[in-house]
C-alpha cells in the first residue's frame, strides 16, 4: 500500500515514463513542449499521458469482450486518482498505469488543478465504451459534439491552464483554453474519419453533413471505395471552416498566459491546424490516408517560435 504521493525516486520514475509516452505518441505535442521551461514539461508530459492511458483504454473497448473491462478499468482509474488526492491507501502495483497515475496526482496538487475537469474527462470518455450507459457511436448536432467535447477536449485545456502559467485571473483565460483544447479534437475527427468509421463511430455531427446530402451510408461507401465524394468534400470543407473558427475563438487567450510558454502554444496550434491544410492539400483523401504534417514543416515552426521567444 502507499499513499497519494510517492517517495522522490517514485515520482521521478513515473515522470520519466510520462516523458517518453509523450516522445512515442505525442509528436507535435511533444515538440511544443521543448518550448516550454524544463520545469514544466515534465507536469505537461504526465497530463499528456493521463490522457493517452484513458484513451488506448476506450479504444481496447471496441472489442466487445473488451468493454467490460474496459469500463472496470476506468473506473479504478478514477478510483485510483481520488485516494491519491486526498492521501488515502491505493494498492500499487508498480505498473506503467499507476506510475502515471501517480504523475498526475502529484502535478494536480503541484498546480492546484482543478480535480473537476478529470472527472469530467472521464465521464466524457464512458461515452466511447460500447455497452456503457452513457455510450454514443453518432452526434445529431454540433451542439451535442459539443457536449462531448467539454470532457473530451475542453477539460483537458483547462487541466493544463494552471501548468502555463497566465498573466490574469485564470478564469479570464478558461473560455480560450476550452476553445482551443476543442479545435484540437475537431480536428482529430476530421482527420480520422475513416478509422472512426472502421470503429462504427461517427464524430462528425449529422445535420451539418445533412446539410450537403451526407449520410452515415455514404461516409462507409467513401471508405469502401477509397474516394471521397463531391458531397463529402463540400461538407468537410465546411467543417474545416468551422474549425478555423474555434482555432480564431482560442488564440487571443494565447496572450493571457505568461510569456514564457506562449511560444509553445503558438506553435502546438500552428502545426495542429496545419493538419487541416494538409487534408485540404491532399483533396479530402481521409478516407485513405492520415493527413500529417510534414517532419520538416514541424521543426520549422517550432524553430521560429524559438527564435523568436
Amino acid at each position: 500500500m502507499t499513499t497519494a504521493i510517492g517517495a522522490p525516486c517514485q515520482v521521478e520514475r513515473a515522470y520519466e515514463d510520462c516523458r517518453r509516452i509523450a516522445a512515442a505518441h505525442g509528436r507535435t505535442y511533444f515538440l511544443a513542449t521543448r518550448l516550454l521551461e524544463p520545469e514544466r514539461r515534465p507536469a505537461v508530459h504526465a497530463l499528456y499521458a493521463f490522457a493517452r492511458l484513458v484513451d488506448d483504454i476506450v479504444d481496447a473497448a471496441d472489442a466487445p469482450a473488451h468493454a467490460e473491462v474496459s469500463a472496470a478499468r476506468l473506473d479504478r482509474i478514477e478510483h485510483v486518482l481520488r485516494a491519491r488526492l486526498v492521501d488515502a491507501p491505493v494498492d500499487d502495483p508498480d505498473s506503467e498505469e499507476d506510475r502515471v497515475l501517480l504523475a498526475a496526482a502529484d502535478t494536480i496538487r503541484r498546480y492546484s488543478i482543478a480535480a473537476e475537469h478529470f472527472w469530467v474527462f472521464l465521464d466524457a470518455m464512458r461515452m466511447d465504451i460500447p455497452g456503457s450507459p452513457q455510450y454514443r457511436d453518432h452526434y445529431a448536432t454540433m451542439t451535442e459534439l459539443r457536449g462531448y467535447m467539454r470532457g473530451s477536449a475542453a477539460a483537458i485545456g483547462l487541466q493544463l491552464l494552471p501548468v502555463l502559467g497566465t498573466v490574469a485571473a485564470t478564469a479570464d483565460a478558461e473560455p480560450a483554453a476550452a476553445a482551443l483544447g476543442e479545435a484540437f479534437q475537431l480536428t482529430n475527427f476530421l482527420r480520422d474519419v475513416a478509422e472512426d468509421l472502421d470503429r462504427g463511430r461517427v464524430y462528425l455531427p449529422a445535420d451539418e453533413l445533412a446539410a450537403f446530402g451526407v449520410d452515415t451510408e455514404l461516409l462507409r461507401e467513401c471508405r469502401a471505395t477509397g474516394n471521397t465524394d463531391p458531397r463529402v468534400r463540400r461538407a468537410l470543407a465546411h467543417l474545416i471552416a468551422v474549425n478555423r473558427d474555434l482555432y480564431r475563438l482560442a488564440t487571443p487567450g494565447i496572450t493571457l498566459l505568461v510569456p514564457r510558454v506562449r511560444p509553445a502554444i503558438r506553435t502546438a496550434a500552428t502545426l495542429y491546424s496545419g493538419i487541416l491544410d494538409e487534408i485540404e492539400r491532399t483533396d479530402y483523401a481521409v478516407f485513405t490516408r492520415r493527413a500529417a504534417v510534414p517532419q520538416h514543416r514541424r521543426l520549422r515552426v517550432a524553430a521560429k517560435e524559438f527564435v523568436a521567444r
